[in-house]
């Protein structure tokens, strides 16, 4: 499947922090046109592999943040424009596409780009093929779901342990299943200020998510006003938008937290707005890891969020922050109130929260874990950690 023969293939003994011994040629498909955590992920991914001397395609949406952040990298971009799962007008293209550059792996970042997998080449000669599934939501055990995932991909990355277990719940067949975890830039989340608060000044609590339900912005809000009550002094600062933003501002005056909570909208520099902050909260309902949390814990916070997909993987409760369990607005107010009444407690969680990230959650380290992945399925496993992760 190497297709050595192209003038722009290139060999070295060994890769750069490998032990392998042949550079890849490559083909991501990501079709969204929003820039959220996945395509975060993605271009992390790219990042990493470009660097390491691995030929990259992507194809994705034309008029997409991700198209305008490849051109950063010394990769070409195709446009691809998918309106759903059911659309394969582009079919035709990927698999010409496929068949000139003989790609050794082509991967599938999106529920859209995986559902075209069934319609490209499956023969003897045809690439590998690999899915990144990102979301915790129950998956129907069903024919289309075991074809999906157990015969039209040879591996499959689950970004939390509690994925790979929605999946093999489903059908999907555990050896196919990978538990890769997403990762961060964290040193643009460290060095930043510590806590901004003075003696007797508001403490500082914030959020980073869209303002979706199954975020669970509406139980902080409820938390908020239980603190309220219960005589703490605090500002919360939630960043983000959404489709619920005019009902949880109506919520938040209803509830009496005009001077309490601040709505911000969409921010472009997230390190900035955590670096503001005291604490941090997530009350999501579903998550399949939980990127904002990790981001937070890499800038020194203490965290609370909700016991939900990834998010037990991420934060160590009573050790970096609390967890607590989803849509319980009491439970989340007695966690935060026992931040609120510890400096101490919050720093220590801070500290230990930011070396986490940094020894465990690195966009370098899903990056690595993903090439080895590659070269697993290839069968290319000269080192142990090709198979990192894999699930039994």
């Amino acid at each position: 499947m190497l297709s050595s023969g192209s003038s722009n293939w290139r060999k070295r003994k060994t890769l750069i922090g490998s032990g392998h011994s042949r550079l890849l040629k490559i083909l991501h498909i990501d079709p969204e046109k929003n820039w959220g955590g996945g395509e975060v992920q993605v271009f992390g991914l790219l990042a990493y592999l470009t660097g390491q001397g691995h030929q990259n395609h992507l194809l994705t949406h034309p008029q997409g943040k991700l198209f305008e952040q490849s051109r950063k990298l010394p990769l070409k971009s195709f446009s691809l424009v998918v309106r759903n799962e059911l659309d394969i007008r582009e079919v035709p293209k990927i698999r010409r596409l496929i068949r000139n550059e003989k790609y050794d792996i082509v991967h599938f970042h999106t529920k859209r780009a995986h559902a075209l997998a069934p319609w490209l080449p499956h023969g003897v000669t045809r690439p590998c093929y690999v899915v990144t599934r990102r979301m915790d939501y129950p998956q129907a055990k069903n024919w289309y779901t075991r074809y999906l995932y157990n015969r039209s991909v040879d591996a499959v990355i689950a970004i939390s342990r509690p994925i790979a277990d929605v999946l093999i719940r489903a059908g999907v067949k555990a050896e196919k299943i990978r538990v890769i975890h997403s990762g961060i830039d964290a040193a643009r989340f460290s060095g930043r200020r510590p806590e901004n608060t003075a003696d007797g000044s508001p403490l500082m609590v914030g959020t980073v998510a869209h303002l979706e339900a199954r975020k669970g912005q509406r139980y902080l809000l409820e938390a908020a006003r239980l603190l309220k009550m219960q005589g703490c002094a605090f500002k919360l600062a939630l960043a983000g938008d959404g489709s619920l933003r005019q009902a949880l501002e109506q919520m938040a005056r209803s509830l009496g937290l005009q001077e309490e909570v601040t709505f911000l909208g969409f921010i472009s520099d997230v390190p900035n707005f955590l670096a503001g902050l005291d604490m941090f909260v997530l009350p999501s309902l579903y998550e399949g890891l939980g990127v904002a949390a990790l981001e937070a814990m890499a800038a020194g916070k203490a965290v609370v969020a909700s016991r939900v997909g990834g998010l037990a993987e991420l934060v160590k409760d009573s050790e970096t922050g609390f967890l607590v369990s989803p849509g319980d607005a009491q439970e989340l107010a007695a966690a935060m109130a026992k931040l609120i009444g510890d400096k101490n407690l919050r720093a220590a969680f801070g500290e230990k929260g930011a070396a986490r990230v940094r020894e465990q959650f690195t966009i370098e380290q899903m990056a690595k874990k993903t090439e080895d992945c590659y070269y697993a399925i290839l069968g290319d496993t000269t080192k142990d950690d090709a198979i990192h992760g894999k699930v039994s």
